[in-house]
């Protein structure tokens, strides 16, 4: 109860406060507006019409009291009063019916707003569905562009959106399903990427290992170049020509000319494909794998390089060409992707794919040089060698292993060489009639002089060794890196070839009984002599810098000089077989009974042999060698005569055989005037003493050892008095026997 007086005097108050605020009659019905408002809120309509009836009693009593007092005024009040209350009544029903009509109109309104919020909830629905399918179109999209763009072959550009999508796009919509079945398949989708940009990459290594060859030859073409431009160089600067191909004044005398191997007009090798394989590879963190990948492909693919065998039988066969311009290809793709791709292959790596293929070449070369049975076709495999090992170095590898196999290459090159011109040799002695070489007209002149230190009285096999030490030393053209190799297996053959071959098969011929052939023999043996002084300096003069110095002594040298002798004992058997077989058809009468008046017929053809030998088959012999025979000869001669009377076939020997005898001495001694040689004459003194002896009148002066000495001091103690026992002496016999112990 007290709490709804107390609204209502509160209600009561409010009525009083709007009403007498009115500035007009009319405005209080503004003023009334909330009041009636929270009245009609709060359900209070009663007690404002309550408010608004005491009000009005209050008003009519204070109008009746002020009328009292003035009653005009009252009247005119009552009626304003009246007319006001009226008034209230019509504003009383308005408000009511306002009342109703806000009611109605509250109810309709809260009707409406409950609609549009429901209608906003379910646009909100609608466009928070409508972003979410946007979003899930959105990735959808991306997911098929990836495929798209692998399709493409737009390897690196599909990893980038496959990224976008993982990490942006699919955040978005983590809260849906689509996401996760997406998700699930980014793993298998950048398999796919790898699979393909692998795929991509296989293409491109295939291709590559196709170029290889090619690409090896546009290389060996580049170095081919270097070289002439290097030797043209040469030519222009001397000084330039000790400086070889690679080494560092070459490189820098040539870094103006610029030559990409891998990107000219005959061949380009684009890396793009690697670049993107590795990129991508790296994007997924799996560059390790990929690393692993690409060198194992490359391992399959240095195997499938690799023939079985090659031939070197055929000179036109070029199998040993493409096999290493294919490894030199190989080899500088592998040192270009070192270079370009840091990383992914290392050094190790590549040298020891490199040391394969070089140990696998030169397995394949040693299985197929037996088939080369000519030096000059070595000598071309070996030129093929040094412009792969010089193309090679080049790029920086090393060539340890191929330097090592040009060394047993050039073992079987000088064995090739040794045995072509000890085979040419042999040739030229089974041919050679050993007979002084005729020059019948200035051209056949020119021709021999103009052969290397070779003179027109010179054996014809010194023709060929010239161009044996120069067929040597074409092996270090180009390249060769152990050129006191060649000096010392150069010294070693030509000193075996011409002992072994050279020599010998001179000895060999000294059995023939053709004095000309011994003697062309002889003249060959001197001169092979003085060759091979002129080859010891030839060697000095051609060796490397390598080479310690000093003389270089063949062996050969003294082989022919001690042969010489040989020879020359040779030449004194068959002139003193001859002279034999002249004295031994000597027919003296020891005990003729007269005279003879010329010499005898074996002397006359013993000087006429002696004369013609050294006219004709001796006439090329040096004159110390044609003076050294006509000594022997002329002493073998003068011992075999004296051993035609000392022969115990003859018994006695008068005046006349005396005679003879002395007569053929004589011419023999009129000979050897002839010769122009004193010394000659002395190989005569103990024949010519002997027949003095003979033909003294008084032999007893033998016996005389100062008057034998001073007369007869070349006469054989034992031969003088055994003559003159057979000679038949016009002095008393026991005379002369009974000197004979002065003998």
């Amino acid at each position: 109860m007290p709490a709804f007086l107390d609204a209502r005097t509160e209600l009561d108050y409010g009525v009083q406060q709007k009403i007498v605020a009115s500035a007009s009659e009319t405005d209080y019905l503004d003023l009334l507006i909330p009041v009636l408002k929270d009245a009609s809120k709060e359900g209070r309509n009663h007690l404002l019409l309550q408010s608004l009836a005491q009000f009005s009693e209050h008003r009519e009593v204070e109008i009746e009291r002020i009328c009292s007092t003035n009653h005009t005024e009252f009247a005119s009040s009552v009626n304003q009063l009246l007319t006001l209350q009226e008034t209230t009544v019509t504003l009383t029903s308005d408000i009511l019916n306002l009342n109703h009509s806000m009611q109605a109109s509250t109810g309709k309104l809260a009707e409406q707003k409950k609609a549009l919020v429901k209608s906003r909830g379910v646009r909100q629905n609608i466009d928070e569905t409508n972003a979410a399918l946007n979003d899930c179109l959105e990735v959808l999209r991306l997911a098929n562009q990836v495929h798209d763009l692998l399709a493409k072959k737009s390897h690196y550009a599909a990893l980038r959106a496959l990224d976008e999508l993982q990490n942006v796009h699919l955040r978005e919509i983590t809260q849906y399903k689509i996401a996760e079945m997406i998700q699930r398949s980014v793993p298998a989708t950048k398999r796919l990427i790898a699979e393909a940009v692998m795929s991509d990459l296989n293409t491109w290594l295939f291709r590559i290992r196709e170029t290889s060859q090619f690409l090896g030859e546009v290389a060996f073409y580049a170095t081919e170049q270097r070289r002439t431009r290097q030797k043209d160089r040469a030519e222009g600067f001397e000084y330039l020509g000790g400086f070889k191909l690679n080494s560092a004044i070459e490189l820098v005398s040539d870094e103006n000319v610029e030559f990409d191997i891998l990107d000219n007009e005959d061949v380009q090798v684009d890396f793009t494909p690697l670049f993107e394989c590795l990129h991508i590879h790296h994007a997924l963190a799996q560059h390790e794998k990929f690393g692993a990948e690409y060198a194992a492909t490359r391992r399959q693919q240095k195997d499938l390089l690799m023939p079985s065998l090659i031939s070197l039988r055929d000179p036109e066969d070029s199998s040993l060409s493409e096999l290493l311009e294919g490894i030199a290809g190989f080899a500088i793709v592998e040192k270009a992707t070192m270079n370009k791709v840091p990383g992914l292959r290392s050094v190790a790596d590549v040298d020891e794919l490199w040391d394969s293929m070089c140990q696998t070449a030169v397995a394949l070369i040693s299985q197929a040089l037996h088939e080369v049975n000519n030096a000059e076709m070595l000598l071309k495999i070996k030129g093929v060698l040094a412009l792969f090992i010089q193309t090679m170095e080049s790029w920086g590898y090393q060539v340890r292993i191929l330097d090592k196999f040009l060394l047993t290459l050039f073992g079987k090159y000088a064995e090739l060489l040794q045995r072509r011109f000890s085979e040419d040799f042999h040739e030229i002695v089974s041919t050679d009639d050993y007979m002084p070489m005729p020059i019948n007209n200035i051209d056949e002149y020119d021709k021999v002089v103009n052969v290397s230190w070779y003179t027109p009285d010179k054996p014809r096999g010194e023709l060929r060794f010239p161009n044996f030490l120069n067929q040597f030393y074409f092996f270090a053209d180009d390249h060769f890196q152990q050129p006191k190799i060649i000096d010392e297996t150069l010294k070693v053959s030509l000193d075996e070839l011409l002992s072994e071959n050279v020599c010998r098969s001179l000895v060999e011929r000294l059995s023939t009984q053709y004095l000309g052939q011994i003697v062309q023999i002889l003249i060959n043996l001197e001169h092979f002599e003085v060759a091979c002084h002129e080859l010891e300096q030839l060697l000095a003069a051609a060796r490397s810098s390598s080479s310690i110095g000093g003389n270089i002594i063949l062996n050969a040298t003294e082989a022919f000089r001690s042969h010489k002798k040989t020879a020359e004992k040779r030449i004194f058997e068959l002139v003193n077989s001859k002279i034999d077989d002249l004295i031994e058809t000597a027919e003296y009468d020891w005990t003729a009974h007269s005279l003879v008046k010329e010499p005898s017929n074996y002397m006359q053809t013993l000087t006429q042999y002696l004369e013609n030998i050294m006219t004709t088959v001796l006439l090329g012999l040096p004159t110390e060698i044609k003076e050294l025979i006509y000594f022997d000869a002329l002493s073998h001669a003068a011992t075999m005569i004296l051993s035609l009377p000392l022969s115990p076939e003859v018994k006695k020997i008068n005046l006349n055989g005396v005679a003879a005898l002395a007569k053929d001495v004589q011419y023999l001694s009129d000979f050897v005037d002839t010769l122009g040689n004193p010394i000659l004459k002395e190989n005569l003194d103990e024949l010519q003493q002997t027949v003095t002896l003979m033909q003294s009148d008084s032999s007893d002066e033998y016996y005389d050892i100062t008057t034998r000495n001073k007369k007869y001091g070349r006469v054989d103690a034992m031969n003088g008095p055994l003559l003159l026992e057979k000679y038949l002496n016009p002095l008393p016999y026991h005379f002369a026997t009974s000197h004979s112990h002065f003998a």
